[in-house]
């Protein structure tokens, strides 16, 4: 339910859209697009209508055509002049044609609306002329040094609007958010980069040579001052470096499809992906020996069965592997890992093992050529996952890594059984009859692809029908029962690191409610303990020697104030130093009344609900925004995010980016949310959004549980579009404020403020000045103090909260505890631009 102007924000989530309706309303959008943008609408129709006279829209332009319209050494050489520009209205064949179109119905619409239609059009053609003259002149430089890939090339002509298309993509992204923007530039690089690299096709290197074009003269054309790169989230970090790894996953795959491709990486490209062995490959091996004729025929066999699947293992695996690092597991990041160790290992045991035939062919020239090609990919996959370890710390719950590995386990054993069993039962079906030794010699043959096998030492041929069934099935059992659990499990929710007391712990909090920071103790990092009775847990993690708590204890109300002392004994049988953090006067009266010490450490600030009316003086700020808002046509919709839109989703992630990125210090975390903590079901977003669906700003809100409903709702995460609407936050909050009042909650809280509080006249002790005068410090950096001045816009209720600990000695280590707790993935860079902020 949308609220009209923040008036009316009653938090229903509207019922999502399914089946056809739904496609339908995603599509509509697309289609109105593509009506305003006279540009793409006419390059479409010149694309088909020229192929079409032309006869060109099979396999592309005829011979003679070709060299009078597409672009390459051999027609440049010849005066042709025109050709770079002409080589813009063909493509290659249909697959291209359809590829093209698909490429510019997305790109072609976006671009005519974020740089105009004139600037597109001068970006495509300039694109094109200058990206084909550049690649057609690396090449003819290649051919100079005598590199045999270009030396290969060097009389192909190509046409396609490739380059130019790809350059106004590189140019676009100039003008996208920063979330598009890298990702846009990623695909832009390298999915012509890959194609490139293993086809190696002229038009590869025109398509490469289009984007660099793009790029500088994107920059040329929004020129800004020069500033820091901007670090990419956790989340972010994520997906691009499992777009890396598809990239290099479907760049064998899309090789395969062209049996020219002549790439400089398709060296080794049948260990990426398996090929049936030739006519003359197999005449060859009949011609060495009478075995060697046998195993030939056995793996074009091979290929006439369903174990053909087994030919694409390689990169279908880094596939999978992809979508695991995408959701940032460490369980991905190893076994990616360990993938590439092992195709390290085989290229450099293959070239090693050849070492002579390589020198007597090529001279030592080739084979570090062949080297340089067959290990660059490998190795820059894995320093790339290296230097973003950190980002890749998501963990399944131990049930399902439980489950994986019985299903794996279980699936080897059973196929490795089988292939034993039933083989040495028919062991006369192999060529020549097999030993035991023997099949468990073929093992790894029947678990690796096809063009494997020439690195394995000997295994038995099948020969017989049973034994070819063993050697056609039990490979691809396997890796399809393999796959499909690492797929099933990768798409499971990411659980608690204590996923059983987890549930436990949010059961206790629902029944018997706690403070309005409790529903942070639900985050994942917490451990928990629970009183003998379990009644009451305190949510904990230890950092060094430290157990740092979030918030009170919660559960039975009695309980709580035990829940301290025994919390305390048990973090000292441990030798741990227990603090609460950011507690309320209650459990601080409790620890002080056990001799601790305590701290003001921030100010939370509660707003009562039943009486709430924007009227008066005091409220004039939060009424304009809300009449701003209605007079822009901005509604606040709430949803929750698995629920919401993907695109409105992918809008919250851009914005979220774009604000990390700008302060170029990572999310603070702890007791502050981000992205992960909004994909609990029972927290709720709100976003402010306009007539054409841009989301202005966002808040989440979590539950505070009392009986075991909500009575009231703590904010957590907010942010807004640097060029959105500017009193988005006001607004977002008021709607919330009068939608939660309409359901009968009590309060809401906008959450503590930390190193900031009000000045309730007390004097303040030497080491709450030290806490203010970090907070002053911090201020230019992460804004706390200026926050609460926020806040101060709803007349909130002021309630301070504590940090409470029990020896002062321990201050030194527990500061350092809440730092890395608040900055757990902070890099020796951010530390130093922040101290040189700090000290600015």
């Amino acid at each position: 339910m949308t609220g009209d102007g923040g008036t009316d924000a009653a938090p229903v989530t509207p019922r999502p859209e399914r089946g056809p309706h739904r496609l339908l309303r995603l599509l509509r959008p697309y289609a109105a697009q593509l009506r305003s943008a006279p540009l793409t609408l006419a390059l479409l129709v010149v694309l088909w209508v020229v192929g079409a006279a032309t006869g060109s829209l099979g396999s592309g332009p005829d011979h003679d055509l070709l060299e009078q319209v597409g672009v390459g050494i051999p027609t440049l050489a010849a005066g042709r002049w025109w050709t770079p520009l002409s080589s813009l209205f063909w493509c290659s064949g249909i697959g291209a044609y359809v590829v093209i179109s698909l490429l510019l119905v997305v790109l072609g619409p976006i671009a005519e609306r974020r740089l105009g239609s004139p600037l597109a059009a001068a970006v495509l053609v300039a694109g094109q002329v200058l990206g084909t003259l550049l690649g057609t002149g690396a090449v003819r430089l290649g051919v100079s040094a005598d590199l045999g890939w270009t030396k290969a090339i060097q009389d192909q002509i190509a046409v396609s609007p490739g380059a130019g298309l790809l350059a106004l993509a590189a140019v676009l992204s100039y003008r996208l958010s920063l979330l598009w923007r890298r990702r846009l530039r990623l695909v832009a690089v390298l999915v012509p980069l890959v194609l490139m690299l293993y086809v190696g096709h002229l038009q590869g290197v025109q398509r490469v040579a289009g984007v660099l074009v793009g790029l500088v003269g994107g920059a040329l054309l929004h020129r800004r001052r020069p500033g820091r790169p901007h670090r990419a989230s956790h989340t972010e970090t994520r997906v691009l470096v499992a777009l890396c790894l598809a990239a290099a996953a479907i760049g064998p795959l899309v090789a395969s499809l062209y049996q020219d491709a002549i790439g400089p990486f398709n060296t080794v490209g049948d260990l990426y992906f398996s090929h049936v062995p030739s006519t003359t490959e197999i005449a060859d091996a009949c011609a060495t020996s009478t075995s060697e004729c046998a195993r030939a025929h056995s793996v074009e066999r091979f290929f006439d069965s369903p174990g053909r699947l087994m030919a694409a293992l390689v990169p279908v695996l880094l596939l999978v592997l992809a979508e695991g690092l995408r959701r940032g597991l460490r369980l991905a990041w190893w076994l990616a890992a360990v993938t590439e160790l092992a195709w390290v290992g085989v290229l450099a045991w293959l070239l090693s093992d050849n070492y002579d035939s390589f020198a007597q062919d090529g001279g030592l020239s080739l084979l570090f050529e062949l080297i340089g090609e067959a290990l660059l990919l490998p190795v820059a996959l894995l320093v790339l996952q290296w230097v973003t370890r950190r980002s890749f710390d998501q963990r399944l719950a131990h049930r399902d890594m439980v489950r994986l590995g019985a299903v794996v386990g279980g699936a080897l054993v059973l196929c490795c059984g089988v292939y034993l069993g039933i083989g040495w039962l028919v062991r006369d079906q192999y060529e020549p009859d097999a030993r035991f030794t023997d099949l468990l010699a073929g093992l790894p043959s029947e678990l690796l692809p096809p063009s494997y096998n020439d690195l394995l030492p000997g295994y038995p041929i099948a020969a017989g029908g049973t034994a070819q069934a063993l050697q056609n099935y039990c490979g691809v059992v396997f890796w399809a029962i393999t796959l499909v659990a690492l797929v099933l499990a990768f798409r499971r929710p990411v659980l608690h690191t204590d996923a059983e007391d987890a549930a436990r712990a949010r059961a206790l909090l629902q029944a018997h409610g706690g403070s309005t920071l409790s529903f942070i103790s639900t985050w994942d990092g917490n451990h928990y303990w629970f009183d003998e009775q379990g009644l009451a847990a305190v949510p904990y993690r230890v950092i060094a020697t430290v157990a740092l708590t979030t918030g009170d204890p919660f559960g039975e109300p009695a309980a709580r104030e035990r829940a301290v002392a025994g919390f305390a004994r048990y973090c000292d049988t441990r030798g741990w130093t227990p603090c609460f953090y950011s507690v309320t006067p209650g459990t601080a009266a409790a620890a002080e009344a056990l001799g601790w010490r305590s701290l003001q450490v921030a100010e939370d600030t509660v707003v009562a609900l039943p009486e709430l009316a924007f009227t008066g003086k005091k409220w004039q700020d939060i009424r304009t925004s809300l009449n701003k808002a209605g007079k822009q046509g901005i509604t606040a919709e709430w949803w929750t995010y698995h629920e919401a839109p993907i695109a409105i989703r992918e809008q919250i992630r851009s914005i979220s980016e774009e604000w990390v990125s700008d302060k170029g210090l990572p999310e603070m975390g702890f007791t502050l949310g981000g992205l992960a903590e909004l994909a609990d079901p029972a927290v709720r977003v709100l976003v402010a959004v306009d007539a054409d669906r841009t989301v202005h700003g966002l808040t989440s809100w979590m539950p505070v549980y009392g009986e075991g409903e909500p009575v009231g709702w703590t904010l957590d995460f907010m942010r807004r579009r640097s060029e959105g609407f500017r009193g988005v936050m006001e607004f977002l909050i008021a709607s919330a404020a009068l939608g939660f009042k309409e359901e009968g909650a009590q309060f809401l809280s906008l959450s503590g403020a930390p190193l900031a509080r009000s000045d309730r006249g007390e004097p303040a002790t030497a080491l709450q000045r030290m806490l203010d005068w970090m907070g002053k410090t911090l201020e230019p950096v992460y804004g706390f103090r200026s926050l609460l001045a926020f806040k101060a816009k709803f007349q909130p209720e002021y309630r301070p909260m504590y940090m409470v600990y029990p020896d002062p000695a321990a201050l030194g280590s527990i500061t350092r505890a809440i730092g890395k707790a608040y900055l757990p993935h902070l890099t020796p860079a951010q530390g130093v631009r922040l101290m040189r902020r700090l000290s600015a």
